[in-house]
């Protein structure tokens, strides 16, 4: 499921954001990649040393948690920590997966990722090129959305940035370790969810409506990881 979630920040937060990332530190991307990635990526990456890195962090964590669009879709039981990522004028970072166990920075746990999630940070039309490409089943789909909105789709899913060919891409980058597992399963649940929530809108919470419900999370007993 490749799932467009709309206004995690307002456009203030997003300047406000901009603003602590430019007095930071960048260090080079390819210095956080696994081997076979680091050939394919040149661009670079807030360092997690700089002392503006903690609240950043925890700042697209927390407004990711308050969108029920990236609960519902997500299902989070832990959320690394966000990073950051920018590219300049041609720089590009290309087909790649992530890979399936990352590091939490601050316990030191090994996490399973099963969802993947990039929160722009750069107006579109400030920068030209650093299309997110995700290829799946239906083919390949190019996304540049507008600064403070969030793209989630499967980590297992093979993608790219496109190289920038004017202005700076600048955006945020994490992964879920889902309750649920399974994106076939994820992404009913999901459908489940929202339409329930239509129906909720127009009939009330009616007796068949209460039931659906009661399956929806039973459906997340049934299928969430022990």
């Amino acid at each position: 499921m490749l799932l467009h979630i709309p206004s995690v920040f307002t456009k203030t937060e997003v300047s406000q954001i901009r603003q602590a990332l430019d007095v930071g530190v960048w260090v080079n991307g390819a210095a956080t990649a696994g081997p076979m990635a680091a050939q394919a990526k040149h661009n670079q990456q807030f360092s997690t040393e700089s002392s503006e890195y903690p609240a950043l962090s925890q700042s697209i964590v927390s407004a990711l948690e308050r969108h029920p669009l990236f609960v519902s879709a997500a299902l989070p039981r832990h959320i690394l920590p966000p990073m950051f990522n920018r590219y300049a004028v041609g720089e590009t970072y290309g087909n790649h997966v992530d890979n399936a166990i990352q590091m939490d920075g601050r316990t030191g746990a090994r996490v399973r990722t099963d969802v993947s999630v990039t929160v722009f940070l750069s107006e579109p039309e400030t920068y030209e090129g650093g299309e997110l490409v995700v290829q799946d089943t239906y083919g390949s789909h190019e996304v540049k959305l507008p600064a403070g909105d969030a793209i989630v789709y499967p980590a297992s899913s093979l993608h790219r940035v496109e190289p920038v060919t004017s202005g700076v891409r600048t955006a945020s980058f994490l992964w879920v370790q889902s309750l649920v597992s399974d994106a076939w399963r994820r992404n009913m649940l999901f459908e489940l969810d929202m339409n329930l929530l239509k129906l909720r809108g127009q009939l009330g919470n009616t007796p068949e409506i209460v039931d659906l419900a009661g399956h929806y999370h039973n459906l997340i007993r049934q299928w969430s990881d022990s």
